[in-house]
C-alpha cells in the first residue's frame, strides 16, 4: 500500500491562529484501497498551534478509665468494610464485551479539529450520549470526550519537539465533565518528534483515575528530519506494547479498572510491524480505523486495517462529519454496526 503524501495548510477562515485549510476533494483512493486524508484537514493541527495560539500547553475513642460493656466488640475486633476498588463510569471494571465506545473529539475553539471543541461541554456531552445509544446494539453504551492533549505543530518550538501540550485546566475541565457525565475522558496524543511514551508519561496525573485514557495518532510521530504536515508519521507494534505495558503497571499499582488505549490508523504504514504489538493486563488496545471517504471507500478500508489484527486487540471506527459526505455521504449507525468484525469504538470528528 501506497499512503499519499499530506500536504501544507492553506489559510481559510478569518483568525490567523485558527484557520482551516483549503480542502480538496474527499473519497481518493490509493493503492491497496486506502482511504486518503485529504492535504487540507492534515495541515488543520499544524497551522494552530504554530500561529502561537498558547495551546492549552477523627472518631473519638472511650476516655483510658472507660470499661467496654460485657460481650462488646473490642476495637481490634471490628470487622473494616473492604474498600470499593475503582469502577468504570457505569459500573465494572472490564470494558468489553459489556460496553461500546461512541463519542466526538477535539480541542476547545477549533472547530476544524472535531466538534467536542466547539460551544458548550455539556451540551456535546449530551449529543454524545445521545450518540452512544445509537451504537448500543446487544451492548451498554459508554460515552466518550476525546481531547487533544498534546498536539502536532508545524514549528519545532523552543523544544525542537514539534508539539504543544494542552493546559490542564482544560484537561481538568474535560475530566470533570465526563465525570458528571459518567463518560470517559481519552487524552489523544499527537507526539511530533516528542517521544509518544514519554508524553503518555506526563499525563500520568490524569491515567491515575479509573475514567481516562489514552489515543494515540501516530500519523502525528515525526521521526528525524520529519515535520508534522509534509508526511505521515508512524509507530510500530513494539512502541504499543510499551505504551500498554505502561498503562498497566498504573492499573496495577491503582487497582483500576480496564484501562482503554486506542491508536487510529489512516494507512498501513502509519502501524509498522503489527504483529510485534503484546497485549497487556488491564488494557483494552482498540485500533481505530481512520480515514476519510464514502460508504463504499470507508468500507474498503476497513476491511484492509482489520485483517490479520494482532491477538488480543479491538477494533475502533472514526467518521467525520464535514469531510465524509463531500461527494458523497456520511454512514449510517447501521452501515457502520454492519461492519465485521463489529466496532467496539466508534469516534465522531
Amino acid at each position: 500500500m501506497v499512503d499519499s503524501a499530506p500536504g501544507r495548510p492553506t489559510a481559510d477562515d478569518g483568525h490567523p491562529a485558527a484557520r482551516r485549510a483549503a480542502r480538496a476533494p474527499t473519497g481518493t483512493t490509493g493503492p491497496g484501497g486506502h482511504m486518503t486524508r485529504e492535504p487540507g484537514r492534515r495541515g488543520v493541527l499544524a497551522a494552530t498551534a504554530a500561529a502561537g495560539l498558547g495551546l492549552l500547553t477523627a472518631c473519638a475513642g472511650k476516655a483510658d478509665g472507660d470499661a467496654a460493656p460485657p460481650g462488646a466488640a473490642t476495637p481490634g475486633s471490628l470487622h473494616k468494610p473492604a474498600k470499593k476498588r475503582p469502577q468504570l463510569p457505569r459500573g465494572g471494571r472490564q470494558l468489553f464485551p459489556r460496553y461500546r465506545l461512541a463519542g466526538f473529539c477535539g480541542l476547545p475553539g477549533f472547530a476544524a479539529l472535531g466538534r467536542l471543541g466547539t460551544g458548550d461541554l455539556d451540551e456535546r456531552a449530551r449529543e454524545i450520549e445521545k450518540l452512544a445509544h445509537t451504537y448500543v446494539g446487544d451492548r451498554e453504551p459508554l460515552p466518550v470526550l476525546e481531547l487533544l492533549a498534546t498536539v502536532a505543530n508545524a514549528e519545532a518550538g523552543p523544544d525542537g519537539t514539534y508539539r504543544s501540550r494542552t493546559d490542564a485546566d482544560t484537561v481538568r475541565r474535560f475530566h470533570a465533565a465526563a465525570r458528571k457525565h459518567r463518560a470517559l475522558l481519552l487524552l489523544n496524543i499527537q507526539p511530533g518528534r516528542a517521544s509518544a511514551l514519554g508524553e503518555v508519561k506526563a499525563l500520568r496525573e490524569w491515567l491515575v483515575h479509573p475514567d481516562v485514557g489514552i489515543a494515540l495518532d501516530p500519523e502525528w510521530e515525526m521521526g528525524p528530519g520529519e515535520k508534522p504536515g509534509d508526511t505521515y508519521g508512524s509507530t510500530d507494534g513494539r512502541e504499543l506494547t510499551e505504551i500498554a505495558r505502561y498503562l498497566s503497571g498504573l492499573v496495577r499499582e491503582h487497582d483500576l479498572p480496564e484501562k482503554p488505549f486506542i491508536f487510529h490508523q489512516v494507512a498501513s504504514s502509519v502501524v509498522r510491524d503489527q504483529r510485534a504489538f503484546r497485549p497487556q493486563p488491564g488494557v483494552a488496545a482498540v485500533k481505530c480505523a481512520d480515514g476519510i471517504g464514502s460508504p463504499g471507500l470507508k468500507r474498503e478500508t476497513w476491511n484492509h486495517l482489520v485483517r490479520n489484527m494482532p491477538r488480543g486487540m479491538h477494533t475502533g471506527f472514526k467518521l467525520f462529519y464535514e469531510e465524509d459526505p463531500k461527494g458523497s455521504r456520511l454512514m449510517t449507525h447501521q452501515e457502520v454496526l454492519a461492519l465485521r468484525p463489529q466496532p467496539e469504538y466508534v469516534m465522531y470528528e
